[in-house]
Protein backbone atom coordinates (compact mmCIF):
# COMPACT_ATOMS: atom_id res chain seq x y z
CA UNK A 1 0.00 0.00 0.00
CA UNK A 2 1.43 3.71 -1.07
CA UNK A 3 1.66 6.11 1.59
CA UNK A 4 -1.30 8.46 0.26
CA UNK A 5 -3.51 5.50 0.17
CA UNK A 6 -3.11 4.66 3.73
CA UNK A 7 -3.99 7.94 4.31
CA UNK A 8 -7.05 8.09 2.30
CA UNK A 9 -7.84 5.03 4.26
CA UNK A 10 -7.06 6.82 8.09
CA UNK A 11 -9.01 9.72 7.39
CA UNK A 12 -11.93 7.42 6.80
CA UNK A 13 -11.56 5.29 9.74
CA UNK A 14 -10.90 9.44 11.78
CA UNK A 15 -14.39 10.06 10.55
CA UNK A 16 -15.94 6.70 11.26
CA UNK A 17 -14.76 6.59 14.89
CA UNK A 18 -14.38 10.12 15.73
CA UNK A 19 -17.14 13.17 16.24
CA UNK A 20 -16.98 16.67 15.24
CA UNK A 21 -15.37 18.62 18.20
CA UNK A 22 -16.22 22.61 18.76
CA UNK A 23 -13.79 23.62 15.69
CA UNK A 24 -16.33 21.54 13.04
CA UNK A 25 -13.57 19.13 13.18
CA UNK A 26 -13.61 15.25 13.57
CA UNK A 27 -11.38 14.14 16.19
CA UNK A 28 -10.90 10.27 17.67
CA UNK A 29 -8.83 9.42 21.29
CA UNK A 30 -5.63 7.47 19.58
CA UNK A 31 -6.52 4.63 22.33
CA UNK A 32 -9.90 4.16 20.33
CA UNK A 33 -8.12 4.46 17.00
CA UNK A 34 -5.43 1.80 18.04
CA UNK A 35 -8.16 -0.80 19.65
CA UNK A 36 -10.45 -0.97 16.53
CA UNK A 37 -10.37 -4.31 14.83
CA UNK A 38 -11.00 -2.54 11.46
CA UNK A 39 -8.21 -0.56 12.14
CA UNK A 40 -5.94 -2.65 13.36
CA UNK A 41 -6.79 -5.22 9.92
CA UNK A 42 -5.83 -2.27 7.69
CA UNK A 43 -2.88 -0.62 9.21
CA UNK A 44 0.89 -2.64 9.61
CA UNK A 45 2.09 0.54 11.48
CA UNK A 46 -0.30 2.58 12.32
CA UNK A 47 1.65 5.22 13.75
CA UNK A 48 3.62 5.90 10.73
CA UNK A 49 0.39 6.24 8.93
CA UNK A 50 -0.23 8.69 11.55
CA UNK A 51 3.55 10.53 11.82
CA UNK A 52 2.77 10.95 7.73
CA UNK A 53 0.18 12.26 7.81
CA UNK A 54 1.12 15.14 10.20
CA UNK A 55 3.69 16.18 8.58
CA UNK A 56 1.46 16.37 5.75
CA UNK A 57 -0.56 18.19 8.11
CA UNK A 58 -3.55 16.39 7.23
CA UNK A 59 -4.15 15.03 11.22
CA UNK A 60 -2.43 16.56 14.22
CA UNK A 61 -1.83 15.37 17.86
CA UNK A 62 0.19 16.43 20.65
CA UNK A 63 3.68 14.92 20.03
CA UNK A 64 5.85 13.21 18.00
CA UNK A 65 4.69 9.92 19.55
CA UNK A 66 1.91 7.89 20.59
CA UNK A 67 2.25 4.78 22.38
CA UNK A 68 -0.60 2.67 23.39
CA UNK A 69 -1.75 2.99 26.79
CA UNK A 70 0.23 5.98 27.39
CA UNK A 71 -1.31 7.89 25.23
CA UNK A 72 -4.87 6.36 24.59
CA UNK A 73 -6.43 9.82 25.86
CA UNK A 74 -4.80 12.08 23.16
CA UNK A 75 -6.89 13.56 20.39
CA UNK A 76 -5.66 12.59 16.70
CA UNK A 77 -7.36 15.85 14.70
CA UNK A 78 -8.57 15.45 10.73
CA UNK A 79 -7.17 18.78 9.82
CA UNK A 80 -8.28 18.06 5.90
CA UNK A 81 -11.19 16.13 4.95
Amino acid sequence: MNVDHEIGLLKEEIKRLGAKNASGQYSVKYGVLFKDDRVANIFEALLGTLKSAKKRKIVDFKGEMLLQGVHDDVDVILLQE
